[in-house]
């Protein structure tokens, strides 16, 4: 269900991930010290799914800094609070962790997903650059 979900933030054309190699990152990200894929469940469903990576860092006093990818509820269910309860808990995660700030990204033409930030209190801070590898960076 979460890939399925996560198919949302997908671009036109994007075969997305078979269940296999899905498997093999899930095990590897479980490795991180500080790293979850966490899902909101409503009537043992599966209704909105994130991930948070806490960060050491040697800057900002050494505190550590919150990122949160793949922010998804799924289509018939957005606007109901789900997704809101899922940043309030990673924003809690992160303030008990200590951490000095909680980032995300979002594409340039998701302008629904930016006013759901923005009131949610999320500040435009800064700007987002990415480099594109052929083959998506698969290992």
């Amino acid at each position: 269900m979460v890939l399925r979900l996560l198919g949302d933030l997908s671009t036109p054309g994007d075969p997305g991930i078979d269940p296999d190699r899905a498997a093999r990152i899930f095990a590897r990200m479980a490795s991180y010290p500080d790293y979850a894929v966490y899902v909101a469940e409503e009537g043992g469903a599966i209704v909105g799914t994130f991930a948070l990576l806490v960060l050491d860092n040697l800057g900002h006093g050494g505190s550590p800094e919150g990122l949160v990818e793949n922010v998804v509820v799924e289509a018939s269910r957005r606007g109901q609070g789900i997704g809101a309860a899922m940043m309030r808990f990673a924003m809690d995660r992160c303030a008990d962790a200590g951490c000095y700030k909680m980032v995300l990204s979002s594409n340039v033409k998701r302008e629904a997903a930016h006013r759901f930030y923005d009131d949610l209190g999320f500040l435009r801070h800064g700007l987002s650059f990415a480099v594109t590898f052929p083959g998506g960076g698969k290992t």
